[in-house]
């Protein structure tokens, strides 16, 4: 590794991939462009619908994808100019529960930290198994293990060369909320001790908890990449949750019939009064609702969440 870190983990710039023509299916472009600069220490969402190009993006980084043409450097190593330091730099944890179902936990990580070159003397396999749970598991085989501790175990070979640089594709699907909280506190350790974080996921509230900084990609492209409390200030909405003292049953008709504001009757008889914060404070909310004729015995208010930004970037709405 150099001895002193980059101010980018990964800067990848101009980024293109084309797929060739396969069959009857013509060549698919799968990158256009894009460029991306991971600032070092930081926790970095890489969010996009599917097929968007994530993960194209992310077999480019560990070097299981030829970029047709761009430039990738990874903690400061050119992956053209110096290909096994820029892998060296990175752990990938994949999307696929892809585990040898003959190698016990143990057996796996000292032949991933092998394949590394990490000297035996200086291979953190216990250490990684007790800081992810799987301890008590050392020698089972990897085929025993349940899906929550398989993702885990990838997790643990991806760290086993003490990379500065760690994506993690997915991490949490199909693992349960007891295993997810675990997760996520092991990885906030990992990023306090310096190690840059790149995730990718479709828990949308997970990215809006861990993540400093966002990017959105769509059809190939970067359409979005800032601080998140930047991008979440995009939506120039926040909504106002109102109990009346006696529940609703349907909405006054000179709150459904204004131009400025979005309004859902719940269940329960409460309303839900969405409008632009820009152009309307909430004490102007409060004088249509008496207005209207209702009395108001509570009421809270939510800003935008990310799940928002994102459905309104990705289909083109957001300003």
């Amino acid at each position: 590794m150099t001895s002193e870190a980059p101010r980018f983990a990964i800067d990848a710039r101009d980024l293109h991939k084309t797929y060739a023509a396969l069959g009857n299916a013509p060549e698919k472009q799968a990158l256009k462009g894009v460029s991306l600069q991971v600032p070092v220490g930081s926790v970095f969402g890489l969010l996009g619908p599917n097929g968007a190009g994530k993960s194209t993006f992310i077999n480019i980084l560990a070097g299981l994808v030829i970029k047709t043409s761009g430039s990738v450097s990874i903690w400061g190593f050119d992956q053209d100019i110096n290909p096994r330091m820029s892998r060296a730099s990175i752990g990938v944890v994949p999307q696929e529960l892809i585990l040898d179902p003959f190698f016990t936990p143990g057996e796996a990580l000292e032949i991933q930290a092998g394949l590394y070159g990490v000297p035996k003397k200086q291979r953190r396999t216990m250490e990684l198994l007790s800081a992810l749970g799987l301890a008590d598991k050392a020698e089972s085989y990897a085929r025993s293990l349940s899906g929550g501790m398989r993702r885990r175990l990838l997790i643990a070979k991806a760290l086993c060369h003490s990379p500065p640089v760690l994506i993690l594709d997915e991490p949490t699907a199909g693992v349960d909320i007891e295993l997810r909280r675990q997760m996520w506190d092991y990885v906030r350790e990992l990023n306090d001790e310096g190690v840059t974080v790149v995730l990718t996921t479709h828990y949308l509230e997970e990215a809006e908890e861990m993540c400093d900084r966002i990017a959105i990609i769509n059809h190939g492209t970067v359409i979005a990449c800032e601080e998140k409390n930047t991008l979440m200030q995009r939506m120039d909405s926040k909504s106002a949750v109102i109990w009346p003292e006696t529940p609703l049953t349907a909405i006054p008709d000179t709150l459904a019939a204004h131009e400025m504001l979005e309004v859902r009757l719940r269940e329960d008889g409460a309303l839900i009064v969405t409008y632009p914060k820009s152009r309307m404070q909430l004490g102007a909310i409060l004088s249509e609702v008496h207005a209207a004729g209702i009395a108001v015995h509570d009421l809270s208010t939510e800003e935008a969440h990310l799940e928002d930004v994102f459905v309104a970037m990705t289909s083109g709405e957001a300003a």
